[in-house]
């Protein structure tokens, strides 16, 4: 007799299935969860508490952009390594020396200080993230690498969502901010272990020991492996007519992504700047600014997976403009309220965007590494929206001096360049992503 199929049943087998599935990757996007707790619980009050130590608002900018700027440096170099090291101890290094360099600001105090401290900080996330993002890669087929980086979007705004709550109920409780900074760097440390502990090493791409024809580790439903007295140079046949693999990082797939990642990241340095202040002068209290920092996640969690698969089947064209549209456009719309509540939709459709967004570029940025290249892929990628980081973050803080909503306008007519550029780049490449993830090496 067989067992009747009923909706427990069936929700169960659902989540074993899930849980199956995603089980090379699932202790790294926990780990990234709980790193995130940490810098969302900061994100809200640390313009604050700079400004509250003396930093001026052009001195604020320099320290915001002190963080991405040792990253421009470093992703590059630690991306290269970590194809060809060990990623595992890059990770738990990068996060012991992310939590050291997040709590020192209370102890080290001053312009100067911030600057270093935060530079030291960005430089540890330098470590961290290219051999993250490589991991995640090299460990999931390139059917479902789309749907893999929705998956970490989404636990990045998981961490962004429940942080603030944790900061702030974590400060009333004991009193003071200096709890945002100490949670903060326990969370990295808690990160590391987790790391330590669940992450298991896979050999990096193109070491044919342990790869597969379609460049990933063993995965439930992936590809057969590689044949080990094939010649690594012999072409891997496609499997439809999909855009072709890269053997150069210098193609067009990963340059649309890059202009792209540009605009995005101009928001992130421009927001970290100027938001938190924007919101105060309109009137709005730490809580309600913390509250925007919340719903800005929720969107990314609810649909960055869904927007991941999506882009898995191909057609991601649409994704991709709307996906760069709404953050742009809303970056306008917010400098014509006066209420601070009416952030939060806005906030909402801002969001919507880039959940849309994130997982359709870590999908070109997939499709356009070469095999056994895809953490230097990565770091390059990291680097220059990095660099849309800094220029935001220091552009920022001279343009608000003058009026706060000329930093939204630059961020709007950036994001506006790097969307049409990225298209122009990308071209016919860009809608062939998702129907064959791997063919025929080509050189661009």
């Amino acid at each position: 007799m067989t067992e009747p199929t009923t909706l427990p049943n069936r929700a169960t087998r659902r989540v074993q299935t899930w849980l199956t599935t995603w089980s090379p990757i699932l202790p790294l996007l926990a780990a990234e969860f709980v790193v995130w707790l940490g810098f969302g619980a900061l994100l809200p009050v640390m313009p604050l508490y700079f400004t509250e130590h003396g930093v001026d608002f052009a001195t604020l900018g320099v320290v915001v952009a002190a963080w991405p700027a040792a990253r421009l440096v470093g992703e590059p170099i630690f991306g290269w390594l970590a194809d060809r090291t060990a990623r595992v101890p890059l990770m738990v290094i990068g996060n012991i020396g992310a939590g050291i360099f997040q709590f020192l600001p209370l102890v080290i105090v001053g312009p100067g200080a911030f600057i270093l401290l935060r530079g030291l900080q960005g430089l540890s996330t330098a470590i961290y993230d290219p051999a993250a993002r490589g991991y995640i890669t090299d460990a999931t087929p390139p059917e479902r690498r789309g749907e893999a980086f929705g998956l970490y979007g989404a636990a990045q705004m998981g961490g962004l969502l429940l942080g603030p709550a944790f900061g702030g109920l974590g400060a009333a409780f004991f009193g003071g901010i200096s709890f945002v900074f100490v949670f903060g760097a326990v969370s990295s440390f808690v990160a590391a272990g987790a790391i330590a502990l669940r992450v298991r090493e896979r050999v990096p791409t193109g070491r044919r020991s342990t790869t597969t024809a379609l460049g990933s580790t063993e995965f439930p439903g992936g590809p057969r492996p590689i044949d080990d007295h094939r010649e690594q140079s012999e072409p891997v046949l496609p499997t439809g007519g999909g855009a072709p693999t890269p053997t150069s990082l210098v193609n067009r797939l990963l340059l649309s992504a890059i202009l792209l990642n540009i605009g995005g990241n101009f928001a992130a340095g421009m927001y970290d700047v100027v938001w938190s202040l924007f919101l105060t002068g309109l009137g709005a209290s730490i809580e309600l600014v913390g509250f925007t920092f919340m719903m800005f996640g929720l969107p990314i969690i609810l649909f960055s997976p869904a927007f991941g698969r999506r882009a898995d089947r191909g057609g991601i064209l649409p994704y991709l403009i709307i996906g760069g549209l709404a953050p742009a456009v809303t970056g306008i719309v917010y400098t014509f309220i006066a209420d601070p509540r009416l952030a939060i939709p806005l906030i909402l459709v801002e969001a919507t965007g880039f959940a849309m967004l994130n997982p359709v570029l870590f999908a070109i940025v997939a499709a356009g590494s070469p095999a056994g290249r895809s953490s230097t892929a990565q770091g390059i990628y990291g680097a220059a929206g990095t660099l849309g980081f800094v220029v935001a973050s220091l552009s920022s803080g001279f343009l608000a001096e003058a009026d706060i909503r000329l930093p939204f306008y630059a961020f709007a007519a950036v994001m506006f360049a790097c969307l049409i550029g990225s298209l122009a780049v990308g071209g016919g490449a860009l809608g062939r992503i998702g129907r064959a993830h791997h063919g025929p090496p080509c050189s661009s």
